[in-house]
């Protein structure tokens, strides 16, 4: 039974409020409204429109004289100001009130109870309902009835484009976050990831704020034993690293695969559902996800037949960012509640193009500080519009699209809770060997997983290392059924000098990166980057 919802706070008059409807219904709005298909497994596909990536050069941060001063302005938090904001919101409001019904998704933002986010998302396509239906965590209906007033409001009219004559603009998309109003207002953009960041850029204010470290990354639990629960483990990594994949183990209990915080009772999920990149998705590689495909999942921007509704996943006729959204019981040994003790092991994942890096190494806490802020990898086909092969980026704390503070806030976080829990740190490259992209292949998922189950087991705790002298890493030599070649990189490249070079060129890209945090990081952490 449907619960009625007042939306006169948010200026909502339309006919037709359709809340909190179950996936059927969704299902029905989709394919009669919206040209979305049902294919082979039971799973719903649908296009984004023209943006099949998040836009990051739209996001704007609402300036305003009781955030200023806490805010990282810049290229990741554009400004405008609260004028402009209200414009956006009252545009958005309009054309919302021109359909014949809308769409409300009431959820939480958190796991843990005492911090978690009471989210409305207000919208005209049912693609998008579900989807938030999917990740945000489902009030039963008694708390849907209790639900009140929401702490954080998404406006998406992204089939609407933004005005970019108005002051500010910088084209028909727009994406806008006003922290004190608590309001996100999308224009110009259908590409539904733009709701899930929405939250987490919230949610990378609130926490901190609350001492708790909001985190990019997916984590996962080992089985317990004697009477102890097991050991967690954390993956940080931008799309196509590998944190989806590789925290989705049928050996350990999924707790999320992309958003947590890190409090002072262990680690919560943000989300209640993944959203996991699809592209060349394979069956025997990836069985949980592949089995999470099925009725209640969105699959976003996939090719499939239209005679036998199977999908291409190997396709990137629309995008390399195609997706599947789920609810998180859809993996087979999901842990729900996704609450879990203090992580044993932090992973940073990065996808390293140039091929030099080892693919595992282990940290000291000032390398993981300096690895942390560094953020790097290579930003992947598809994540956001324009990238079509891998370019070398540098994500502060593996997050900055999404951070809202300073990196040094969330860093510090970090270091404290590595100090206070013992926690290790370790550096793993999921890309290539052999030499750079388009020279060197791409590291072998089944070689990946295996250097993660030993750093898991505690095998690889006081497993021999190869200093590079390089980047000062001490990267682990010997690990059971991996190719010793594999796991000192010049050895696999077939000229000595060639990889010389390509790690000096990618060291001095660290180093004029981090130029932006060593005041902040300290003279320590400094040192322990490349030589």
């Amino acid at each position: 039974m449907p619960v009625h919802v007042d939306l006169s706070p948010h200026e909502i008059t339309v006919p037709v409020v359709v809340r909190n409807a179950p996936p059927s219904r969704l299902y029905e709005d989709a394919v009669s409204r919206e040209q979305a298909g049902i294919v082979s497994s039971g799973a719903i596909a649908i296009r984004s429109g023209a943006k099949t990536g998040r836009s990051p050069a739209d996001k704007h941060v609402v300036h305003r004289p009781e955030s200023e001063q806490d805010v990282w302005w810049g290229p990741v938090n554009h400004s405008i100001d609260e004028h402009t904001f209200l414009l956006n919101r009252q545009r958005a409001i309009d054309y919302l009130n021109t359909r014949d019904q809308i769409y409300v998704c009431d959820g939480y933002a958190g796991w843990d109870p005492a911090t978690r986010v009471k989210v409305r998302v207000l919208c005209s396509r049912a693609y998008h309902a579900l989807y938030m239906h999917n990740m945000l965590i489902r009030p039963t209906l008694d708390e849907l009835e209790r639900f009140g007033a929401p702490d954080y409001v998404i406006y998406n009219a992204g089939q609407f484009p933004a005005n970019p004559l108005t002051a500010q603009m910088t084209s028909r998309t727009s994406i806008d976050l006003c922290l004190e109003r608590r309001e996100q207002v999308i224009l110009g953009s259908e590409y539904a990831g733009e709701m899930k960041k929405g939250v987490f850029s919230y949610m990378h204010w609130l926490l901190p704020g609350r001492g708790i470290l909001s985190m990019h990354c997916s984590a996962n639990q080992g089985p317990a034993g004697g009477g102890r629960p097991g050991d967690v483990s954390l993956f940080f990594g931008l799309s196509g690293t590998g944190k989806t994949t590789l925290s989705a183990d049928p050996a350990r209990r999924l707790i999320g695969d992309d958003e947590h915080g890190w409090g002072d009772d262990g680690i919560f999920n943000i989300e209640g559902g993944c959203y996991a990149k699809c592209i060349h998705l394979d069956q025997a590689k990836e069985p949980e996800i592949w089995r999470a495909i099925r009725f209640g999942t969105v699959l976003e921007n996939v090719v499939y037949d239209p005679a036998t509704r199977v999908v291409d996943f190997e396709s990137s006729r629309i995008t390399e960012n195609t997706r599947a959204a789920y609810p998180i019981e859809y993996i087979d040994n999901a842990q729900v509640p996704c609450l879990a003790p203090h992580p044993k092991h932090v992973i940073f994942l990065t996808c390293d193009a140039s091929g030099v890096l080892p693919p595992v190494s282990r940290l000291s806490q000032d390398q993981a500080m300096y690895h942390f802020l560094s953020g790097y990898t290579a930003r992947v086909a598809g994540t956001e519009m324009g990238i079509v092969e891998p370019q070398v980026a540098f994500s502060a704390c593996f997050s900055a699209a999404f951070l809202i503070r300073h990196p040094a806030v969330y860093a510090r976080l970090l270091a404290e809770k590595l100090r206070r829990h013992d926690a290790r740190a370790w550096l793993v490259n999921t890309g290539w060997t052999g030499g750079a992209y388009g020279v060197g292949t791409r590291i072998a998922l089944a070689s990946t997983r295996r250097l993660i189950d030993a750093i898991n087991s505690g095998s690889l705790d006081e497993a021999p290392v190869h200093r590079d002298q390089v980047f000062g890493l001490d990267a682990v030599s010997r690990v059971p059924e991996v190719d010793e070649k594999l796991l000192v990189p010049h050895h696999a490249w077939h000229d000595q000098a060639d990889w010389e070079a390509a790690a000096g060129k990618l060291a001095a890209r660290f180093k004029e990166n981090f130029a932006a945090y060593a005041i902040e990081a300290g003279p320590d952490v400094v040192a322990a980057g490349p030589a």
